[in-house]
């Protein structure tokens, strides 16, 4: 009889063997992570410090890029521009490559605690955009070689334009993907110092992509415009920022020049009595004459820019033009005396007829305050508008052929242009679309999206909005299922003195039915808001009140009519409905004398 097996024995037992062979197994497992972690832990440590050493390389190296661009360096050497900017792609290429692989993969997407490693990652690959893609096309630039002896120096950087503006374009784009880059990174971590170069490196961005999308645009529309493939001629329009009007100020003493091969000369000049019975044929849209038609804009020369969309008022300033010459007229310009104080800055003080010099600290009060109480009949007030932009011009011009003269000159533009006191519009369609896209075209923008801005027109004659200063005060409430509440806060305040003015500057055209003193200011004020906005209730000081309203190239609009007393202070306040948008709104800034200071709250994230 065969014998029983037993239990199986220790050496037999397979259920006995593989439990202790499990343990061991987990624990070797558990080991390794841990040993990988912290292998991966300190890996981040090593390389997010020598990041950050490159880091902080590239800073240094992009301060002294600026010093030798600039020529501030102040110590006598000659640093050149390209290799500086070679050492900063460098030192920015290192961090990127020393914060990227699995390490900082993972370890970005750790909940909590990933948010550093993010915010690291992000701002090397962002300043690795920024010196690799972003900055050479513009250093080459500045870095041109230049001829203190030439004196075409206008017409060259038109061929430096044209021949970069891909180069220009491409470099736009790598802009604007490093700022929308930088803008998705955690705004807060648990490491203060990573979330201040986190703020920093969006301010940076915040101007440099706005900087290189208007290069771009310069490379592409500048050269034609300023007559490289033939001359052309335009109008160029200065706005009396003391009467406000939509784009800025009332339409006054013009210019017409043409530029050829990059040389200006201004062929006439002349004041808005010149153009006052001329009635172009221009149809805008029923949109429009349904928003201004009672005002007369293709008629009345002073109402031709009442909308602030530029274009409008450019192509009414043509058409005119064109009909009262007969000439064929390329586009149009406006400037106001604020923009021409910094091109007197640039160019230097020039000279009146009766010799007084124009400089860039009187010419703002000449044109704007004291040359109403200097000249009492219309005529001879005109007479020395006129002479201010003909001197204006001369200087300009004269300092457009000077040897050195011409990044002055270049800076002061851009300047004005940052401040809404240039406006430039092409007849040309490619032109003018590229232009649209910018803020020198002074557009009214058509694209749905969250907008805010204050629109003053002068409705009483006078010059008073000298005195005229505007608050915005932007808030944004709670979100619905039928839009998100906004409350807009606009405040007037009407600082002209209550004696001691002109006539002619206190005058009251509008002949009111109720009593008024010298200094009353009278205002149709337009507050823009986001397309497809509702209006749930509006006060005037406290007070319930009736406003008009409209739309505006996709934009609802609100119009109240407002008596300004000297010396007084009025609020205007719209409850509103507006579309969800998790974005701050877009301020539409009227460049009068004094900026409109606004104030718009950051936008709660809507679930």
């Amino acid at each position: 009889m065969p014998a029983v097996p037993g239990p199986p024995g220790p050496a037999q037992g397979v259920f006995r063997l593989r439990r202790p062979l499990r343990r061991p197994s987990v624990r070797n497992t558990l080991l390794a992570a841990a040993v990988l972690c912290v292998a991966g832990a300190a890996w981040i440590g090593v390389t997010g410090l020598l990041a950050r050493s490159e880091l902080l390389n590239l800073e240094g190296e992009l301060s002294a890029l600026k010093q030798s661009v600039t020529g501030s360096s102040g110590n006598g050497t000659s640093v050149s521009p390209e290799r500086t900017m070679q050492t900063a792609a460098a030192h920015a290429a290192r961090a990127h490559r020393l914060t990227t692989g699995p390490a900082w993969y993972m370890a970005s997407h750790v909940p909590c605690l990933g948010r550093p490693v993010t915010t690291v990652r992000g701002i090397a690959q962002a300043a690795d955009r920024l010196a690799g893609d972003v900055l050479p096309p513009m250093v080459e630039l500045a870095a041109r070689p230049t001829d203190d002896a030439r004196h075409d120096g206008l017409q060259a950087l038109l061929s430096e334009l044209r021949g970069r503006a891909p180069a220009l374009e491409q470099a736009a784009r790598a802009a604007a993907d490093a700022r929308s880059l930088a803008d998705g990174l955690p705004r807060v971590s648990w490491v203060p110092g990573l979330d201040g170069a986190r703020a920093q490196l969006v301010s940076q961005l915040q101007q440099t992509a706005p900087a290189m999308a208007d290069m771009a645009v310069a490379g592409r529309v500048l050269p034609s415009m300023l007559g490289v493939d033939g001359p052309r001629r335009y109008i160029l329009v200065v706005q009396n920022t003391a009467e406000a009007r939509g784009t800025g100020g009332l339409p006054g003493a013009f210019a017409v020049l043409t530029a050829d091969q990059g040389r200006l000369r201004f062929e006439t000049f002349g004041t808005d009595t010149m153009l006052a019975s001329v009635r172009p044929a221009v149809d805008l849209g029923a949109e429009y004459r349904a928003q201004y038609g009672a005002m007369d804009p293709t008629g009345t020369w002073a109402n031709s820019n009442v909308s602030p969309h530029f274009p409008y008022a450019a192509r009414i300033w043509t058409a005119a033009w064109s009909k009262h010459s007969g000439q064929r007229v390329d586009g149009a310009a406006a400037v106001d005396p604020s923009a021409l104080a910094r091109l007197l800055q640039a160019t230097g003080p020039g000279r009146l007829p009766d010799g007084t010099a124009l400089t860039a600290d009187n010419v703002l009060d000449l044109t704007e305050r004291t040359g109403y109480a200097r000249f009492a009949d219309s005529r001879e007030r005109k007479a020395f508008l006129l002479g201010v932009a003909r001197a204006a011009a001369t200087r300009f011009t004269s300092a457009l052929s000077t040897p050195g003269q011409l990044p002055e000159l270049l800076k002061a533009a851009y300047d004005i242009t940052q401040q809404g006191r240039l406006r430039v519009w092409s007849a040309e369609r490619r032109e003018q679309s590229l232009l649209q896209q910018h803020p020198l075209a002074g557009a009214l923008p058509s694209q749905p999206g969250p907008i805010a801005g204050v629109v003053v027109n002068n409705a009483a004659g006078g010059k008073l909005d000298y005195y005229l200063e505007r608050k915005l005060h932007w808030i944004p409430g709670n979100c619905t299922p039928h839009g998100r509440k906004v409350t807009a806060r606009v405040t007037l305040d009407n600082r002209a003195p209550a004696s001691g003015l002109p006539p002619y500057v206190t005058q009251r055209v509008d002949k009111p039915p109720y009593p008024t003193r010298p200094g009353d200011n009278r205002s149709l004020v337009s507050y823009y808001a986001s397309s497809g906005a509702r209006l749930t209730g509006a006060t005037l000081d406290g007070q319930p009140v009736t406003v008009g309203n409209s739309v505006e190239r996709g934009h609802a609009v609100y119009t109240l009519d407002v008596e300004l007393p000297a010396q007084s202070s009025r609020t205007l306040t719209l409850d509103l409905l507006e579309p969800i948008s998790n974005r701050t709104p877009v301020l539409l800034d009227q460049p009068l004398v004094t900026p409109t200071r606004a104030r718009l709250e950051a936008v709660s994230v809507c679930e």
